[in-house]
């Protein structure tokens, strides 16, 4: 400031010495005078220096203190790799991130020896609060959480130092991501298959316990799916008579026989053999496939074999099990296994049981 005064006082004598200068040439001053406008311009900046200086006085202690005070420090440190636990156990956060702070002066505190050390215990601190309620899914999702949260300069617990962290990066390590990718694929079937299931569990059950309960169930509801041919009804109560009557593993009932298609067959040795006065009654098998043949599904027919498995799968639902098992071994028996002795595929099959060789 002293230098800054005494540039003003040398600008102005100068400048008021070009002005003298400029009158007297104008005026044709005398010599005399011209040296007395000389010492006046030495000796008045001289003596006005001078008393600024006398008023002005020393500058208060404060003051020079408050000049001299070093600014706000401020430094950092980075963190790589830290795990930081989920809200799920053994799959922890990797967590990286550039930690900032600066001291809080205060006389009462004893001296920091590792500033970045207490910095960097607070950030991980506050971060793990976070990380620990929030599932591992969603590591993108808390990533951006924890830089609103960590940008705000914080008191660590000691009261020495405020620390934040900025350019934070939340992963997590590549096999437990693999394995949450599985888990996820396999919740996900799952729901597909439990919707399936329930949709044959409802199909089931509207069949056996609606459509099928009785021979005037099944009539109506083929009557509402053929509602413009009612021919065509009527000519089918026969087949839906022994259709009800196999899905509920029970008797055709009398006033219904007669309308019964009858299957007309080659008499077996067996049936020669059979001294039996009189017909017995045919199994749930034997009406299926009496109606497989009424509706034109001939012997080799995909159509009879998924059909009886779906009216097997009803059947089980009303504790007809040995029924149920009849009518798969009937129209959907086990393939034989061939084994395989290691003498090529020329080898001799072995019979199944029940069966002679050639």
């Amino acid at each position: 400031m002293t230098t800054a005064r005494k540039t003003t006082t040398v600008f102005l004598t100068v400048l008021c010495g070009l002005l003298l200068t400029i009158v007297g040439l104008t005026q044709r001053w005398s010599a005399w005078i011209w040296v007395a406008l000389a010492l006046l311009l030495l000796v008045v900046p001289a003596a006005a220096f001078r008393v600024s200086l006398l008023r002005r006085g020393s500058m208060p202690v404060s003051f020079e203190e408050q000049l001299t005070a070093s600014p706000v420090e401020r430094t950092e440190y980075h963190v790589s790799q830290v795990a930081l636990p989920s809200y799920w156990d053994d799959y922890d956060f990797v967590f990286s991130a550039t930690v900032r702070w600066y001291l809080v002066p205060s006389p009462g505190n004893d001296p920091v020896l590792n500033p970045a050390g207490l910095a960097v215990e607070a950030v991980l601190n506050r971060a793990r609060a976070i990380t620990e309620k929030r599932e591992p899914g969603r590591a993108s999702f808390v990533q951006h959480e924890l830089s609103g949260v960590l940008s705000r300069m914080c008191p660590d617990p000691t009261g020495h130092l405020q620390a934040m962290a900025e350019n934070i990066s939340l992963t997590l390590l590549d096999h437990d991501q693999e394995r949450l990718d599985r888990l996820a694929e396999v919740r996900k079937d799952k729901a597909v298959w439990e919707h399936q299931r329930k949709y044959e569990q409802s199909r089931r059950q509207y069949l056996g316990e609606d459509v099928l309960k009785d021979t005037g169930s099944a009539v109506v509801w083929w009557l509402a799916k053929n509602d413009e041919h009612v021919e065509r009804t009527v000519a089918d109560l026969g087949l839906l008579a022994q259709l009800t009557s196999a899905a509920n593993d029970t008797d055709i009932p009398e006033r219904l026989r007669n309308i019964v298609p009858q299957q007309h067959e080659e008499p077996t040795a067996q049936e020669f053999q059979d001294p039996a006065p009189t017909a017995q009654e045919g199994t749930a098998a034997d009406h299926l496939a009496d109606f497989f043949d009424a509706m034109g599904f001939a012997q080799g027919d995909a159509r009879r074999t998924i059909v009886a498995k779906q009216i097997s799968a009803i059947i089980k639902t009303q504790d007809r099990h040995e029924t149920a098992e009849d009518l798969i071994r009937r129209f959907d028996p086990p393939t034989p296994v061939t084994p395989d002795n290691g003498e090529g595929p020329d080898s001799p099959t072995e019979a199944p049981e029940g069966t002679s060789g050639p």
